[in-house]
């Protein structure tokens, strides 16, 4: 087939297009606040074989392994024109249970041609504690486990399922909300294919998928081939996994040949009891978000992405646990980590390019009690930005999210109107950054004040050990979490739950970017 690159243009833009509509439906028809204000949700299409053929400007995590789940859903259904398949496993291309992913066949002629599928983060999915992000030994303590099953048969939603899915988690009715939400994304997106199919053909537009991931991988190995040849290595630390353990090595050793790399954790530290593990799929989302972030030309990410890279894991490490181990943090987390050392490796090779870290964490926060206004269960979940790294042309960016997470903080207004707490801080932690020839960007503070008994779990990192500075540059200024409890102000732990009373208040201060160069 001859590609015509105007026609490509067009396919490009409209394939996203579809994944974006999708989005803003998801984000406009679901009930909970880390939905339709956080937007902690991402959207994609696939081809008849699973592999990824678009996505919108969403989550780095969920969309560099969503291919795997839609993979897992064609191996084990087989699902029929008006059906849809949930799942949540991280064994089967997931993330961490409380990320719920849908997908939907596009059937033309009696065949499925393409798939659309979406994953949001659902603000408790059951497990030991409120928000399902809890200090977990084991992934059955941390929620429900869901594998391919089809909560979409001919049209109509499985009611019996999911019956069985809010028996067993603590905000039922919100879920529900959020589930139907996914569902009518996915009808969109089928909507928009079959306009798209119909206008110019299902050939013309399988063609041009295919085109698409074929640039895609074009354009990244011409990026690649220009990183000058050579190993890097680099090794960082995740502070520990929750319950006292020490600190956990992840190591990478990245070679350049030619236009296509080779990315090796093998010298990572070995799986560990708490929920800090990343499962590979993780790590597969965050080595192509870093190449991705290396592109300099205006391409779809997709399949085409990873063609030239070879990633080794070593199953039963930090970066590729084994089932069952507990993940829940490994995805917001461990990721990170991730990022932090494929960067520090790259930037032996692309100093001018590279940045220093940034805060390398999520800050996540999970509340969970009673409203006593309503006498029902309610559950928030929050992750909190900080500073960026500098680099070689500026400083960092402050109060931003970063790397494998792109979503909002929640606006105050929406978090008191739905929650029974107050944010009675909430500012730029001002000189958290590191300090350099260009300064790291600064974190943020913000301060909860709470109306009613409730179950708080922080799971967070860099409290120890600071975001590094390059070439010069110092490191950022490690987070802090408190707690004033009785009157009493207590320095926390990266990671801890406990039950605080009325009145009671948390504290978090997110790290500051690493600052970049020598300060003269």
């Amino acid at each position: 087939m001859g590609v015509n690159p105007i026609l490509l243009e067009v396919f490009k833009n409209r394939f996203s297009s579809i994944a974006e509509e999708m989005g803003i439906v998801l984000q406009r028809t679901s009930f909970s606040p880390n939905i339709k204000e956080r937007k902690d949700f991402s959207c994609a299409i696939f081809d008849e074989n699973g592999e990824m053929v678009a996505q919108a400007a969403h989550i780095p995590v969920h969309l560099g392994s969503m291919s795997l789940s839609v993979k897992s859903v064609i191996e084990s259904l087989e699902l029929k024109e008006g059906d849809m398949a949930i799942l949540n496993d991280p064994f089967m291309g997931g993330t961490h249970l409380p990320d719920v992913t849908v997908v939907a066949p596009v059937y033309v002629d009696g065949k499925p041609v393409f798939y659309v599928a979406n994953r949001a983060h659902h603000a408790d999915i059951g497990g030991i504690s409120p928000g399902s992000m809890p200090l977990a030994t084991s992934l059955f303590q941390e929620g429900i486990r869901i594998p391919p099953l089809k909560i979409v048969e001919a049209g109509k939603v499985n009611e019996e399922l999911l019956a069985l899915i809010k028996a067993n988690v603590r905000t039922p009715e919100e879920r529900e909300g959020d589930f139907t939400a996914q569902v009518m994304a996915n009808r969109v997106g089928i909507k928009r294919l079959l306009e798209l199919i119909d206008k110019y053909s299902l050939s013309t537009v399988k063609d041009y998928s295919r085109a698409l991931i074929d640039y895609s991988e074009k354009i990244m190995r011409k990026t690649i081939k220009s990183i000058p040849d050579g190993v890097y290595e680099f090794e960082d630390f995740m502070e520990d996994d929750g319950l006292g353990n020490r600190d956990v090595k992840i190591k990478v050793k990245v070679t350049i040949n030619g236009d296509s790399a080779v990315v090796d954790f093998s010298g990572s530290d070995r799986e560990v009891e708490g929920s800090i593990n990343s499962v590979r799929a993780i790590t597969l989302s965050a080595v192509l978000y870093v190449f991705r972030c290396l592109v300099k030309e205006d391409i779809p990410t997709n399949a085409g992405c990873m063609r030239p890279i070879k990633v080794i894991t070593q199953r039963g490490t930090i970066v590729d646990a084994n089932f069952p181990r507990a993940v829940s943090a490994g995805n917001v987390e461990t990721s990170q980590r991730i990022v932090d050392v494929l960067l520090g490796a790259l930037s032996k090779a692309l100093p001018d390019f590279i940045p220093s870290a940034s805060q390398g964490t999520m800050n996540n926060v999970t509340v969970g009690g009673i409203d006593p206004e309503t006498g029902n269960s309610f559950t928030y979940y929050e992750t909190i930005g900080g500073g960026t790294g500098a680099w070689a042309k500026g400083k960092g960016e402050s109060a931003v999210h970063s790397h494998m997470t792109n979503t909002l903080n929640t606006p105050v207004e929406a978090l008191e109107f739905a929650y029974p707490f107050i944010v009675t801080a909430y500012s730029v932690r001002r000189g958290s950054g590191g300090k350099g020839l260009f300064n790291g960007g600064d974190g943020i503070v913000r301060e909860f004040k709470f109306l009613t008994d409730v179950e708080v779990t922080v799971i967070s990192e860099r409290r120890k050990i600071p975001p590094y500075g390059l070439f010069g540059g110092e490191p950022g200024k490690v987070g802090e979490n408190w707690v004033v409890k009785g009157g009493k102000k207590v320095l926390k732990p990266s990671k801890f739950t406990e039950k605080l009373s009325a009145g009671d208040v948390l504290r978090i201060e997110t790290p500051g970017g690493g600052g970049w160069g020598k300060r003269s």
